[in-house]
């Protein structure tokens, strides 16, 4: 599940933002940037590679599709091009479930912390 950081309001993130968010080594996200065309970060005057909101929900739809799927870079790619609406229906789908647990998991905690005091 990704960190509080769900809400991008950033313009642009740097690569060790990028990875605190998805709670990905940096290594992991440059080696999908040579595997996948879609990843393609915009570099800085000084080389350093500028993420967009969009860049980092490709990095997270990539990461479903090879950790919790389970599927090769291979399959990912393929994965990609067939059913690409599809995938980031889907993906929007889980995050707002996801999102939703969390709020409903705040609100849990909230009222037993209430109980108890």
């Amino acid at each position: 599940m990704d960190a509080p950081h769900d809400e991008l309001t950033k313009k642009f993130y740097r690569i060790g933002d990028v990875s605190q968010i998805l709670n990905l080594p940096q290594s992991t996200i440059r080696f999908w940037e040579k595997e996948f065309s879609e990843l393609r970060p915009r570099r800085n005057s000084g080389g350093t590679r500028m993420y967009t909101p969009h860049d980092i929900e490709q990095l997270r739809i990539i990461r479903f599709l090879i950790k919790d799927k389970g599927l090769t870079l291979d399959g990912a790619r393929e994965h990609l091009r067939r059913n690409r609406a599809d995938l980031e229906r889907k993906h929007e789908v889980i995050k707002r479930l996801q999102a939703m647990r969390r709020r409903l998991t705040d609100l849990l905690e909230a009222l037993d912390q209430r109980q108890r005091d």
